[in-house]
């Protein structure tokens, strides 16, 4: 039977009136005195009315015991890290001195120059002089985890780093924890599967929307279904936010804004979600080097422990493959940095680009699997994709949107496939998007048509949970 935490009951349970537990004191006498078959007791209960009391009082006590596990297992505004099994490898390394590498994992608020990221490494620098500390930025601007466990491999693990921050909690604000319970945990089994040692850290950012959640003293789901796998694995985690939240309690943060038009304040943002260098995201190394130092006397170095899965169907086998392989129809340029403006522009996400502006041109595969998208650009010059599964016509994919006045990588990926062999076609859609009213969705205008003229599809890397077939 579940026993109550410590040595007494909880209050509200003391406190019950002797009315609502006469009969408990009934049932326990009747263990002692056994009437006669005939009797018939006025302050007795039917025994099915005793079992349903018995039930109730169970499930209570169940309840509350797994309330006090959860609230131990989980951050909390008071609570700003939790250590869990530590970053025992890493921290043996940086002690001992030699070269030491940390990959820091994220979106646009990872990438920023001066941030959280430069500004840290600094830190590990500075506390750790005999060890050679480099970095590898493997953040991406306005991608979460769902794309991250596809490009974990290429962007990550081939640098061999000792310890890997993984920060998307605000990529992944709008997902839903099954899908972050996916994407994260096939995060931490694909870099245990490289290398058990390799250290991992869960970090956590804010932004405004984010606030009123954790003003209200809950983390904001993205965390929590984070924290779920964090759990699983002994991941420490750290939010690195939580002052940014006690500043604004206490009426002395602003969340977007020009710092010179608030001089009495910190101002957190221009755009209440990219911190400044000197305000949000000082404050978020402030925490991660407290943290750290707490973390450091934890764990024992040596291989990590594997366990069974948090979700059977997580994407622990997601990889992304060049295009170049793929079978084509119609006219596809090879587009490098080396001879296309759009290439160039986008060099640090791609190698190799292929571009179509013809309607009807396809690219063609086969795959094995359950998962397939595609990593590619959304730009003033794009169209949109139509795909076909298995010959049926599936949901068109616009290249283009409001934010769509300059190029940048995007992805999408195909709803979920049946297990077995499909023939996925993606084409070069004749139908035209109506540019002008999807930009005035944010008061932007066309100011220059020729820009715009294309309505070409672009591929970089294909996303598949499974293999390819001829």
């Amino acid at each position: 039977m579940e026993r109550w935490p410590g040595k007494t009951r909880p209050g509200w349970i003391r406190r019950l009136p002797r009315s609502s537990t006469r009969w408990w004191r009934n049932t326990r006498k009747s263990r002692t005195f056994k009437p006669k078959p005939s009797s018939h007791h006025q302050n007795s209960i039917p025994s099915s009315m005793q079992r349903f009391f018995f039930v109730l009082f169970s499930t209570i006590l169940v309840s509350f015991s797994g309330f006090v596990q959860a609230q131990t297992d989980t951050l909390s505004e008071s609570r700003e890290f939790l250590a869990r099994g530590g970053l025992p490898n890493f921290f043996q390394k940086v002690q001992k001195g030699g070269p030491v590498s940390i990959a820091y994992f994220g979106g646009s608020i990872t990438e920023a120059g001066n941030g959280w990221r430069e500004q840290s490494l600094r830190w590990f620098q500075q506390q750790y002089p005999k060890a050679n500390l480099t970095h590898i930025n493997a953040a991406i601007g306005g991608t979460g985890s769902d794309l991250g466990v596809f490009r974990l491999n290429q962007h990550v693990l081939v640098h061999k780093p000792d310890l890997i921050f993984v920060e998307f909690a605000v990529n992944d604000g709008g997902q839903q924890p099954a899908k972050i319970h996916k994407a994260m945990e096939g995060i931490v089994r694909q870099i245990w599967r490289q290398n058990r040692r390799t250290d991992i850290c869960f970090v956590y950012t804010l932004n405004a929307p984010m606030a009123p959640a954790l003003l209200a003293h809950r983390m904001p789901n993205s965390v929590r279904a984070m924290e779920e796998i964090a759990n699983q694995y002994g991941i420490p985690s750290v939010h690195m936010g939580l002052e940014v939240i006690r500043l604004d309690r206490q009426g002395k943060l602003v969340w977007g804004g020009k710092k010179e038009d608030f001089p009495d304040k910190t101002v957190f943002a221009p755009d209440k979600t990219h911190p400044y260098s000197d305000t949000g995201h000082r404050l978020y190394v402030e925490a991660l080097s407290k943290a750290m130092q707490q973390i450091a006397a934890v764990g024992r170095p040596g291989s990590h422990a594997v366990p069974k899965p948090f979700v059977s169907d997580n994407w622990e086998d997601a990889q992304m493959i060049p295009v170049q392989s793929l079978t084509r129809q119609g006219d596809w340029q090879e587009l490098t940095p080396a001879t296309d403006t759009v290439a160039r522009q986008l060099r640090n996400r791609f190698d190799y680009l292929l571009k179509s502006n013809q309607p009807g041109a396809s690219i063609q595969f086969k795959l094995k699997g359950t998962m397939a998208g595609l990593y590619d650009v959304i730009g003033p010059g794009c169209g949109q994709y139509a795909v076909t599964v298995d010959g049926a016509p599936g949901p068109l994919f616009p290249r283009f949107d409001s934010y769509a006045t300059y190029y940048r990588s995007h992805y999408f990926f195909l709803p979920t496939l049946d297990a077995g062999t499909h023939t996925i076609t993606l084409t070069v859609s004749p139908e035209q998007l109506d540019k002008a009213a999807i930009l005035k969705n944010r008061n932007q205008t066309i100011t220059d048509p020729r820009r715009y003229a294309e309505n070409a599809c672009y591929a970089g890397q294909l996303l598949i949970i499974g293999k390819l077939e001829k």
